[in-house]
């Protein structure tokens, strides 16, 4: 516990000391009557802090009768011990004084004398002002000054609302009808929206000039607001020249920028022409291909101006500012906690495109979906299904799927497509063959070469699996195709009298189910056999 004590007396001494460091650090206190800066104190005298020798100042002028404020001003030398200066009279009364400590330290020319004789003005042009505070006719005078100054900005105000509503209005109406006509996206109208907006920026921009110019012509109508009126035009002029020279002082940054960004754009000009022109065949390069160009060249342009826009970065007004600093950390914080998922998606999207898995127009089937590729995006593929259904897969889930491209070498080779059928042991197989072949002969849209071929796939205990496999030439048909030849093999089988539907027994059935003999039921011609009959003994 008494270790808890002197810890909090050490605090509590600690934070007085800071407090009376933060006095002794900020010395300065400015004498002011009726708005006007008098004299500045920097130094204490007898005890007193330079804010105790200015309150006291104030007393003494608020306490002296208005008879004696007319009597002369003047300075006499004074010496207090070690402290001498210039004592500060009007008439026999002692207003304050002056000492060597009160002057600036960086003003290595001034003296006291010079600084009592600037005082003394100072003091001169505040009574003036003193006496013109109580003139009734000056009053007056500035209280009709105020009043027409008011009434003009207030028609100066109604008068620039109404006739920036009336263009506002027009444009607006304009904008509408431009809208209504058209059908397609019209400059206009967006040049109609620009102007509505520049049309609000004036109206500020001239509605803040009226207020100001308002306010300053009101304060200067009376002589005790009048230095703050003249305060307020010298803010206004350090604030107009801080702006001058901050434009000014950019124009080289600015032109520096604008020739940076020119040079990108021609370097990105460039890189597209030879783009494009491996695009087309023009210009044949390893390890680059027609299909992965596009991504290349969307890579190799947004490199490009990433390093443009990093070299004109410190070129640009305010880019070394603390609010830009923030702003740079702000937004690479956001990136880093943001962009895992993004970075994810955007390699595996990279990873499809260079892998050539498939492109705009191919007919794909990723999983369950099928379709036809409309967009490969950085982020996500694009497909429309039969259905006109659009399907958005994420490309690292496209990535980690397996991905049938059907029209991959449709153009050269065509792309297969097959069906199964299972028909008992009781029908002949080259019969079935035949069937099969002759209805792919008959469907619309296979194509001729390769022909129809068809393979027994398995001998199971009921039935023989029998798989067509053929090849068309419009993989995105491949659904109506399909259905077309399933029709035929149909007609074929009920034209021929075979039984489709594939026997299943509760029991054995009296007499084997067997195929015809071999002669009952001979091999019709241009039947195809994958595997040489041999001689069968009656």
């Amino acid at each position: 516990m008494p270790t808890l004590a002197r810890l909090l007396l050490t605090l509590l001494i600690t934070a007085c000391a800071m407090a009376q460091a933060e006095q002794a650090a900020t010395p300065e206190a400015t004498m002011r009557w009726l708005n006007r800066d008098i004299v500045v104190l920097r130094a204490s005298l007898a005890g007193a802090a330079p804010q105790a020798r200015v309150e006291r100042a104030l007393v003494r002028i608020a306490n002296l009768p208005a008879a004696e404020l007319d009597a002369p001003l003047r300075a006499l030398p004074f010496k207090l011990g070690d402290a001498s200066g210039q004592q500060i009279l009007l008439g026999d009364h002692l207003l304050f004084s002056l000492l060597e400590g009160d002057l600036e330290a960086e003003a290595h020319t001034d003296n006291l004398e010079a600084l009592t004789r600037r005082t003394l003005g100072r003091l001169e042009e505040a009574r003036e002002a003193w006496h013109r505070t109580r003139d009734r006719p000056l009053l007056w005078q500035g209280l009709a000054r105020a009043g027409l100054v008011s009434l003009g900005a207030s028609l100066l105000l109604w008068g620039l609302a109404f006739g920036m509503g009336r263009m506002a209005r027009a444009i607006e109406l304009r904008r509408r009808r431009l809208s209504l006509n058209q059908q397609m996206l019209d400059w206009r109208e967006l040049a109609a929206r620009l102007v509505q907006r520049l049309l609000q920026i004036v109206h500020w921009l001239m509605v803040a000039g009226l207020l100001y110019a308002w306010l300053r012509l009101v304060l200067g109508a009376f002589a005790l607001t009048e230095p703050l009126a003249h305060e307020l035009q010298r803010w206004w002029a350090e604030r107009l020249d801080w702006l001058l020279q901050g434009v000014a002082g950019s124009v080289p940054g600015l032109v520096t920028i604008a020739m940076v960004l020119l040079l990108t754009r021609a370097v990105s000009d460039a890189m597209g022409y030879f783009f494009d022109a491996v695009q087309r065949g023009r210009i044949s390069v390893p390890l680059l291909h027609p299909e992965t160009t596009p991504a290349t060249r969307r890579i190799v342009g947004a490199g490009v101006w990433v390093l443009g826009i990093a070299i004109a970065y410190p070129y640009l007004p305010g880019a070394n500012t603390d609010a830009f600093k923030g702003l740079s950390v702000l937004i690479g914080l956001m990136v880093t906690l943001g962009a895992t998922g993004i970075v994810t998606q955007a390699m595996s999207g990279l990873l499809v495109i260079y892998a050539r898995a498939l492109r705009k127009g191919d007919y794909v089937a990723v999983g369950s979906v099928e379709g036809v590729v409309i967009e490969v995006a950085p982020l996500a593929t694009k497909l429309l299904n039969l259905r006109n259904e659009e399907i958005t897969i994420p490309n690292a889930v496209l990535i980690a799927s397996p991905i049938h491209n059907y029209s991959k070498l449709a153009e050269s080779q065509g792309t297969l497509l097959s069906t199964q059928v299972t028909i008992g042991y009781d029908a002949p197989w080259r019969q079935v063959h035949q069937l099969l072949e002759s209805a792919a002969r008959a469907t619309e849209g296979l194509r001729a070469e390769p022909a129809p071929r068809v393979f027994q796939r398995a001998l199971s205990d009921f039935y023989v699996e029998y798989e067509l496999i053929v090849s068309i030439d419009r993989p995105i048909e491949r659904v109506a195709v399909l259905s077309r030849l399933h029709a035929a093999i149909q007609d074929a089988f009920n034209a021929a009298g075979v039984q489709i539907m594939s026997p299943h027994f509760r029991s054995q059935p009296e007499q084997p189910v067997l195929a015809p003999p071999l002669h009952s039921a001979p091999a019709p011609a241009g039947a195809s056999n994958p595997i040489s009959p041999q001689k069968e003994t009656p």
